[in-house]
């Protein structure tokens, strides 16, 4: 398979945008359950890591899925 670069360069804009909204989104839900703001803080940038990473995976098996497709 032939790597891809415009997913990558795709995912590397799309993720960081995804993990914002999911930020902000768990961020917003969390913080009528809690009293203090440490513990929406936290688990909002675990959301939003753990979206980061899914996205920019996703992005790059794509890419190496296309590439694979369009070379044969």
């Amino acid at each position: 398979m032939i790597f891809n670069p415009i997913t990558t360069l795709i995912g590397l804009v799309f993720a960081p945008l995804a993990a914002l909204c999911a930020y902000i989104i768990t961020y917003g839900e969390y913080q009528h359950h809690y009293p203090n703001n440490q513990m929406p803080r936290k688990l909002a940038l675990e959301a939003a890591i753990g979206t980061f990473i899914v996205f920019l995976l996703l992005s790059i098996a794509i890419g190496w899925f296309l590439g694979g497709i369009v070379n044969q």
